[in-house]
């Protein structure tokens, strides 16, 4: 949901460890902390939640949470901006929740962190996207649910690109040329936030490459991505980006607003954009960065996990059960009533009627064509790296190479870690 995305929260950020240790011991209570004031078993349990952009969200997981009558389960809904130290930090704490919302990683799975889900998914895993299962699995073990799928593309107005005779771009070069032509007095023409980050791994796969391969080695480091990040610092510096916005990329603003022309963004903000601009709304996948490359679309969107250290583990996984797999009114509630997410589970998204039509619509087929999920294997420092790439060659104009070198570097360390 619009919340928090990356660029520290790039709908899929994730642990900055060492911040959240050194928050460790800093740690107050926070959050909205009712959900249940009574009722259910004797059992409490504690969920933790980021705020979610969409109005209503909160009530809703609160909502679910009251209606459950076998524990006292109790939310946390905590700010998006604090929401990754906050967690990591309580889970080295005797205060830590019983189950939390986040995105898959091996280091969760590796340290003991999270619980193997595996026995509660089985008996509904032929009915969750593919690419969902694979992307929480390690050995053959499932260990967190997803409860939304959140494209992201860009979106932009018709209205401007017809006016200063623009196509709707289809190569990295042709948005370059789009976002010049666009560019008028108080209006840019592109929007990708205001670190970037968002926008690093869909150039790396609309280059035709990955961020690793199917033997977890190195498969960012191509002639085609270095070709990439000239292009963006081309565009960093071209003065027809939007940077500096007053809201980040995952908040419809820059474009609602009139700052911008395109805007690179989530399939969570479709009804905030409807709402403000009608019609004159479209979206486009993240296009080609080499001319041998593919469109690619992001797929971010959270899990539910349950703390495998926590006191009352078979209590969060019933409740996980019952939530995430048994109440499917709910989980098409919780995709499609606040923002626009797309269910994980085939047939719930085959059945809402929201996403039939229209811009949503047009949305899933994009899901589907170009889409790429997480790496769970791609952890917080291999992450970190890559945005190193950024900050060096595409913000200060270093040479490509050398700041892949240096990120090879440090992600070889962390998969020799991972997996020897």
């Amino acid at each position: 949901m619009s919340a928090m995305s990356n660029s520290n929260w790039s709908r899929r950020s994730i642990f900055r460890a060492a911040a959240g240790m050194a928050a460790a011991g800093t740690l107050a209570a926070c959050g909205g902390n009712n959900g249940r004031a009574s009722g259910g078993s004797g059992t409490n349990l504690t969920q933790y939640f980021h705020a979610y952009g969409e109005e209503g969200t909160e009530q809703a997981i609160k909502r679910y949470a009251k209606a459950y009558k076998d524990a006292n389960v109790t939310t946390q809904w905590i700010t998006a901006a604090d929401f990754e130290n906050k967690l990591f930090a309580t889970l080295l704490t005797d205060k830590a929740p019983d189950l939390f919302e986040f995105h898959p990683q091996i280091q969760m799975v590796k340290s003991g962190q999270v619980a193997d889900l595996t026995d509660i998914i089985a008996p509904v895993k032929d009915d969750f996207n593919p690419a969902d299962i694979a992307s929480h699995t390690v050995d053959g073990k499932t260990y967190g649910v997803r409860m939304i799928d959140d494209p992201q593309f860009f979106f932009y107005r018709p209205s401007l690109l017809e006016k200063a005779g623009v196509k709707v771009p289809e190569t990295l070069d042709e948005l370059i040329e789009a976002a010049a032509k666009l560019t008028t007095g108080k209006v840019k023409g592109l929007y990708l936030g205001n670190d970037l980050h968002a926008v690093i791994n869909p150039m790396i796969w609309s280059a035709g490459a990955d961020t690793l391969d199917d033997k977890n080695e190195i498969a960012y480091h191509t002639e085609g991505v270095a070709e990439g990040i000239k292009k963006m610092r081309k565009l960093f510096t071209s003065g027809h980006l939007l940077l500096g916005a007053p809201t980040d990329y995952w908040d419809p603003s820059a474009l609602n607003q009139g700052l911008t022309a395109i805007q690179f963004c989530g399939m969570w903000a479709m009804p905030q954009f409807q709402q403000t601009l009608g019609d004159d709304i479209g979206i486009f996948p993240f296009p080609k960065t080499i001319d041998s490359g593919k469109q690619s679309v992001y797929n971010g969107g959270w899990s539910m996990f349950v703390n495998a250290k926590g006191k009352n583990v078979d209590a969060a996984k019933e409740y996980v059960k019952w939530l995430w797999i048994e109440q499917k009114k709910y989980q098409e509630d919780w995709a499609t009533s606040y923002g626009f997410h797309i269910p994980p589970r085939t047939s719930i998204a085959q059945s809402a009627t929201k996403l039939k039509s229209g811009l949503p619509a047009e949305g899933v087929k994009l899901f589907n064509e170009f889409g790429h999920f997480d790496n769970i294997g791609w952890t917080q420092a291999m992450i970190t790296a890559l945005e190193d790439v950024f900050a060096n060659s595409v913000r200060k104009g270093g040479d490509p190479e050398a700041s892949l070198d240096k990120a090879d570097t440090a992600v070889n360390r962390e998969l020799k870690k991972l997996f020897g």
